[in-house]
């Protein structure tokens, strides 16, 4: 099946109602299940292990990624933390310099403190990966395109470095999601996603998933999924199992609204810079050409002023909400060193071009035109 008709029918072929012939899977809002005989059960015996209805949620997103399992999670920081846990407290991690606001308070807050190590590089240049990579290496963490500069990364070509070294290759495939972009496909070992983004695409759910295709890999994480226990109720897996059956549509007008909007932004005299994949002027074009079938929703740019002008353009939009988070149908904005990003030291944010005049777009589903005129009215000039 191709990916619209996976995203309805999939389940279907996952889950079967035996009993009353229902086309949704049901909502299993137990937490227990009753055993045949002491420890003797056919699948389910509690509800951290697995449940019915997120069962066929993990199944149906990994026929999305093109994977052989998934396991889901309550947040995607949950998800990336489970992660984390396969490794041992004398782990060097290489990241892409460009990461996450969240998970680099993950990284470097919480996980230093047991002894793992991370370094920040700019995979883009192969040299300096190999430079990077020490004996205590264990993985290479992707993500691409980033949040928020939206740097491309080529995935194949880390990943044969990372195979080399025989360490894994890690991709937090949030931004392009698994319509746009297969990172198992291009090597990658393990795929992370935060499933409150795009994948639900409502903004009503918080939740992540990983997706592998190595059996072994997957076994260590589904002990960790369970011995963790960071897992979403059964009625959350129930909403974004829904948000799926629109997902590819979503996907095409989120990339169809955000290429105008990107084009008309590269054209103001009151935008500095434009970064969006899609744009033949972003560094990584060529990349994202070749490994994503599509550019997404996301862009980010820099208006003139300082950040008193920042303030200004953002306070004045009416149907971009001021909002964190990304992916759902309604249009956000955001302003990375102030609010997703603020965690990070404001030297290491300046260092890598987080400046205090950089916004982020999510991009929704909402008509192109009233989404430019919006933009139009709050890019005056502060005083105008």
């Amino acid at each position: 099946m191709r990916d619209s008709t996976r995203a309805i029918h999939q389940q279907q072929h996952t889950y079967q109602d035996e009993h009353h012939g229902a086309v949704n899977t049901p909502v299993y809002l137990t937490s227990t299940y009753v055993q045949k005989s002491p420890g003797v059960y056919d699948i389910y015996d509690y509800s951290r292990t697995a449940n019915p209805t997120r069962t066929a949620l993990q199944q149906t997103l990994a026929g999305l990624e093109g994977a052989k399992h998934a396991l889901v999670f309550s947040s995607g920081m949950g998800a990336i933390q489970t992660v984390m846990s396969l490794f041992d407290n004398h782990t060097h991690i290489l990241c892409i310099d460009d990461l996450y606001g969240g998970t680099h308070r993950l990284f470097e807050q919480v996980l230093k403190k047991f002894g793992m190590r991370f370094s920040y590089v700019d995979l883009s240049d192969a040299k300096d990966v190999e430079t990077a990579i020490v004996p205590e290496t264990r993985a290479i963490w992707i993500e691409s395109p980033t949040n928020p500069l939206l740097k491309i990364t080529d995935i194949k070509r880390i990943a044969e470095i990372a195979k080399k070294h025989d360490i894994l290759t890690i991709v937090d495939n949030t931004f392009a999601t698994p319509f746009f972009q297969k990172p198992l496909g291009l090597g990658a070992d393990i795929v992370v996603h935060s499933l409150t983004k795009y994948v639900n695409g409502h903004s009503d759910v918080v939740a992540g998933a990983v997706m592998v295709d190595e059996d072994r890999l997957f076994e260590r994480l589904q002990f960790l999924q369970n011995a963790v226990g960071a897992i979403p109720g059964p009625f959350d897996c129930f909403l974004i199992h829904r948000g799926i059956k629109t997902f590819p549509l979503r996907m095409k007008k989120h990339e169809e609204n955000a290429s105008r909007i990107a084009t008309y932004l590269e054209r103001h005299k009151n935008v500095k810079r434009v970064i969006y994949p899609g744009l033949g002027s972003h560094p990584g074009h060529a990349v994202a050409r070749r490994q994503m079938s599509g550019f997404s929703g996301m862009i980010s740019f820099e208006i003139q002023g300082n950040l008193e002008d920042a303030r200004t353009m953002l306070e004045r939009l009416k149907l971009f909400k001021l909002a964190e988070s990304l992916g759902g149908v309604m249009s956000l904005a955001d302003h990375p060193a102030t609010m997703t990003h603020s965690a990070i030291p404001r030297a290491e944010r300046e260092k890598r071009g987080i400046s205090d005049t950089l916004i982020r777009l999510s991009v929704g589903i909402e008509d192109a035109e009233d989404l430019l005129d919006d933009l139009d009215q709050a890019l005056r000039p502060r005083n105008a």
